[in-house]
């Protein structure tokens, strides 16, 4: 069982730029791959960013340039750099891990493990 917990959410003004953390704790050395995503008000969940164990990473289109996401695997904490921050940035932000190999994927479906999420809240 990977445990999660995210930090590092709040209120940002347009322009800026807040850095989301997710340490991943219990059996943390089976985890191999992980991934944010984020879920606004009355839309589906999207995957923003994953990482693979080797730091091979993806993005998303609409965060490219402006995020990016990078794990520190000797202590198991996975964060996303989060710059340029915009209006419709906002959103609960969630970090996910696989149970297996999965590469840096954005798909929800190959993540076992949730986080419960921080708020990110960017102001115009």
């Amino acid at each position: 069982q990977v445990h999660l917990m995210e930090s590092g959410g709040g209120s940002a003004q347009t322009g800026g730029s807040l850095t989301l953390s997710c340490a991943a704790s219990g059996h943390a050395f089976g985890v191999y791959c992980m991934g944010w995503f984020r879920q606004a008000p009355g839309k589906e969940r999207e995957g923003v960013a994953g990482i693979d164990i080797n730091g091979m990473t993806e993005v998303t289109d609409a965060v490219k340039g402006r995020f990016s996401i990078s794990i520190d695997n000797a202590k198991n904490i996975l964060y996303l750099q989060m710059n340029s921050l915009k209006p419709e940035d906002t959103a609960m932000y969630y970090c996910a891990a696989a149970a297996g190999w999965v590469g840096p994927s954005r798909l929800e479906s190959v993540y076992v493990y949730w986080g419960q999420g921080t708020q990110v809240t960017v102001s115009s």
